[in-house]
């Protein structure tokens, strides 16, 4: 690449209105009275502009590979790229006229053209717009430039609980408790307003700089009164699991036919995190600590920390409870009881959740998972994980299934690692969704026809705008997608019964008024018309 000249950097930098002329040329007096002579190379006057705030180091970068366009998106300024993902890129922004901060989602051009990228994007506003509470991470604005459609957000300055203890390492008791009280009232609040975030995990915990936590990744909500976007997830087949080390029992059967608990079970497995340094189940593959999940309980947190008190190992291994009846219901509870705990008051819970459950209750099955079976995840032991994925997206037809004979059949795994440049943000792939209840079921109750299902692995640190779902409604009912299609076809066939009784009512009235119009209402037809005054009358009588 040809290097710059300075005239041709100074001339990229006019053209990018990054900087206003009068301040550039200020900038360029300042800097020829303190050296006594301008710049020599386009990296010493981009140097100069980042020192006086004018311009960022993302935009010099770019800058001096000649791009000059799209650092502006509506009234926004964009000053740096803080994440990005398959389903969009974030970038850090300064509104032109008020200069406040904001983070905006991009959605790539290149899914624009694609309508069910884009009736997501438009459902991730709504659902995110709608909430409203401090310890939620809040959005503002949705819009397009052009072609380009963004999602305006908070931006909140401070870092996530996982890079918080990877710095610091675990965290002291009583603010680990108060973390995730505020957490959990977050999260009651948003499942009050109907809705399941489905990958509650360290990285979407944010403490800001007063110590508030701001729950993030608040997206793709798929809303139980939305017959079009049922329709969207059904056609998309799209079955999004959520972070396997933070995976409730139950959302690796099904992720769509979960309810609130699995937020708690995720808040449980945070705490454990935030309290021992590393995840309940850090070692083996992908499929075995799925299987853990299942399964088993986690190592006592004593065993990394002798001194943590008995009270809170057994408030995290309630929310840890592989059966969620066991659990903690409601998440009002859990930031009520940490609460209290951290406040030195006396806490309800009994000890005899402390440390490894007793074998038959540790190795239970989900029986009142709705319309399903305990996963099958023998056929994911041979899928080769690249390091640091743990964000799973099950897909029916691509995992290793049971052929007729009873053989597993591998089929290769898709692998799709994103990338990250910020903790604070991250974005998944969506997968595709086929029926896995029946498909699980077959294959765990030893049927010799089992489906083959597909799984994808993707990158744990790479998760932006994926988790929300809405709460269910019944254990006995179908899945939502499915039961909103058929009320809507039910809604399609009756509207086309009224259209067709409206339309034979205007016809019968029409052809009324036609007749009356060519009709004279006055005449009788069986009396003959008399004659007028001046006229005889001729007839004869017979």
């Amino acid at each position: 690449m040809v290097e710059l000249s300075v005239k041709k950097f100074f001339e990229l930098v006019q053209q990018s209105k990054l900087v206003d002329e009068i301040d550039l040329a200020k900038a360029m007096t300042a800097y020829k009275r303190k050296h006594g002579k301008l710049p020599d190379t386009p990296q010493e006057l981009a140097e100069e502009l980042i020192q006086l705030e004018l311009l960022t180091q993302w935009h010099c970068d770019k800058l001096l590979i000649g791009k000059y366009k799209g650092f502006f998106l509506g009234r926004y300024k964009l000053l740096r790229h803080l994440g990005a993902g398959g389903m969009s890129s974030v970038y850090l922004a300064e509104h032109n006229l008020m200069r406040q901060m904001r983070a905006i989602k991009v959605l790539p051009r290149s899914r624009v053209n694609d309508s069910s990228y884009l009736d997501r994007f438009h459902l991730e506003a709504q659902a995110t717009a709608a909430l409203d509470h401090p310890n939620i991470v809040r959005a503002y604005d949705v819009d397009n430039d052009g072609d380009t459609h963004y999602l305006v957000m908070e931006y909140v300055t401070g870092a996530d609980l996982q890079t918080i203890v990877k710095e610091k390492g675990p965290l002291d008791f009583k603010q680990a408790a108060g973390y995730i009280a505020q957490a959990a009232h977050g999260l009651d609040y948003v499942h009050k307003e109907g809705l399941i975030h489905r990958d509650i995990k360290p990285a979407n915990l944010l403490i800001d700089e007063d110590d508030i936590v701001k729950v993030l990744d608040l997206g793709l909500a798929l809303f139980s009164d939305d017959a079009k976007m049922a329709s969207v997830t059904l056609t998309h087949n799209e079955n999004i699991l959520g972070t396997a080390d933070y995976l409730a029992p139950e959302q690796a059967v099904n992720s769509h036919d979960v309810d609130s608990r699995v937020d708690i079970y995720g808040l449980g497995c945070t705490l454990y995190y935030i309290l021992t340094g590393r995840a309940p189940f850090p070692e083996g593959s992908l499929a075995q600590r799925i299987a853990k999940h299942q399964r088993e309980m986690p190592d006592d947190i004593r065993i990394s920390r002798k001194d943590c008190p008995v009270t809170l190992v057994a408030i995290c291994n309630k929310m840890m409870a592989k059966n969620p009846s066991h659990r903690y219901q409601a998440c009002k509870e859990i930031s009520e009881v940490l609460s209290d705990w951290v406040k030195d008051k006396s806490v309800a819970v009994s000890t005899a959740l402390v440390g490894t459950l007793p074998a038959e209750t540790a190795g239970e099955t989900l029986q009142e998972t709705p319309g399903s079976s305990p996963v099958d995840l023998g056929g994911l032991s041979d899928i080769e994980e690249a390091e640091g994925d743990s964000t799973v997206n099950m897909q029916l037809d691509e995992l290793p299934g049971i052929s007729d004979d009873g053989q597993s059949a591998a089929q290769d795994s898709q692998v799709s690692q994103g990338t990250v440049k910020d903790p604070r943000l991250s974005a998944t792939a969506v997968g595709r969704q086929a029926d896995a209840s029946d498909a699980l079921g077959s294959i765990s109750s030893g049927t010799s026809s089992g489906s083959q299902v597909r799984h994808a692995i993707e990158s744990g640190s790479s998760r932006i705008d994926l988790g929300i779902e809405v709460l269910g409604v019944g254990s006995q009912k179908e899945a939502r997608s499915r039961r909103l299609i058929e009320v809507r076809k039910q809604r399609q066939e009756v509207s086309k019964w009224l259209v067709g009784g409206v339309a034979v009512a205007v016809l019968l009235v029409a052809s009324l008024l036609i007749f009356w119009a060519v009709s004279d209402p006055t005449e009788d037809p069986g009396v003959p018309p008399a004659a007028s005054p001046g006229e005889r009358d001729t007839s004869v009588d017979p």
